[in-house]
């Protein structure tokens, strides 16, 4: 008998170190006035969407995202602290420049996508990629197992959807996935029977409003 569950995976919304590129992994950045707009469009395009439960991450710039989306619906906020990002030691709050110049052995080991290199430690002791990919898949998997057959709204971080993405297309370790993952954009993944599929990717309509429009006198 098959127990599939249908998770809506979502990235929160956009911070201020979003805005700058620096690395988050687990240090509680909240979101910025953008992030904020972001999360409430978000909250009102899934109003009518049949959900059974709002599973978030510890981090703020996470929990305050599913809040806005658990207020059209009955149902509070659980938390799991497995669906934080990837820790990335003294990588975090840097701009990857910044990590060039002051990490230069561990930002080739990153960008050659060594699967187990461990980035120098900082204010917490960071994980390899296949260390991280694994408590994501075990977080989403256990998430599918507690609500076998119904439709839940995941609110989580960019390394947890990609790493749902690599497992649904068997990326293996050491090529990178390169997709985008917008801020607040929906990704639903079909998850049961210790598989996992993608379903639809990167909804992200409720952004279009939020949208700058471009003065093209600007430039003249």
């Amino acid at each position: 008998m098959s127990t599939t569950t249908e998770l809506l995976i979502i990235r929160h919304g956009q911070t201020a170190w979003n805005k700058m590129k620096r690395l988050q992994g687990h240090s509680d950045i909240p979101l910025n006035e953008k992030g904020e707009l972001q999360a409430m469009a978000l909250g009102e395009t899934l109003k009518h969407e049949p959900l059974d439960a709002i599973i978030a991450s510890d981090m703020q710039r996470a929990t305050k995202t599913a809040e806005e989306i658990a207020k059209w619906h009955k149902l509070q906020v659980k938390i799991d602290r497995d669906l934080r990002e990837r820790c990335y030691g003294a990588f975090e709050g840097l701009h990857p420049e910044e990590i060039e110049q002051r990490f230069p052995e561990s930002h080739a080991a990153w960008h050659a996508a060594d699967p187990d290199h461990v980035f120098p430690p900082g204010e917490r002791i960071a994980e390899s990629p296949r260390q991280f990919f694994h408590r994501a898949m075990a977080a989403l998997h256990r998430c599918a197992e507690q609500h076998p057959c119904q439709k839940i709204a995941v609110v989580a971080h960019f390394g947890i959807i990609e790493s749902a993405f690599r497992a649904a297309h068997s990326i293996p370790f050491g090529d990178r996935t390169r997709m985008p993952v917008l801020n607040t954009s929906i990704n639903r993944f079909a998850v049961g029977n210790g598989e996992i599929r993608l379903l639809a990717w990167g909804e992200a309509a409720h952004l279009e409003p939020l949208r700058k429009p471009v003065d093209y006198n600007k430039h003249f």
